[in-house]
């Protein structure tokens, strides 16, 4: 995200998170938004979004520490098991924050994981995504 603030990165973020979101659980069964107009769904989304990039942020980096041996044993395939973890996470908080959003159990947020991440990896690829050094000076 070349060229913008970090106020405006963080809301770019949101925003594809909740655009990724809104696929997954439009794709997958047990992933459910069960807001009513449409203005609220969108807004829940956007919450759901905020929630899980916080879940993402925070504890992602500690679980990739820890978990070093399983991401290397299984040659990364310990991160879909992550993110599915990550995601029934961020629906029990959305719950526990009355939004109506729900993931079922596992499955459902394996599928929903695996959506999310390449939908939000495609949308980052037409925000441009950061690079190492986006937001060093010029020389």
């Amino acid at each position: 995200m070349i060229g913008y603030r970090p106020q405006v990165k963080i809301l770019i973020r949101i925003v594809i998170s909740a655009v990724a979101l809104w696929v997954a659980q439009a794709v997958v069964d047990g992933i459910d938004l069960t807001a009513g107009s449409t203005g609220e769904r969108a807004l829940t989304l956007l919450a759901v979004g905020a929630i899980f990039g916080v879940v993402n942020a925070v504890l992602k980096p500690v679980i990739k520490v820890l978990g070093c041996a399983f991401y290397i044993l299984t040659l990364g395939l310990f991160a879909l098991l992550v993110n599915a973890a990550l995601l029934m996470l961020t629906s029990w908080i959305a719950e526990k924050l009355d939004l109506p959003f729900h993931v079922d159990w596992f499955w459902p947020a394996f599928w929903g994981a695996i959506i999310i991440g390449v939908v939000s990896w495609l949308l980052n690829l037409f925000v441009g995504g950061d690079r190492v050094g986006d937001d060093a000076p010029d020389r």
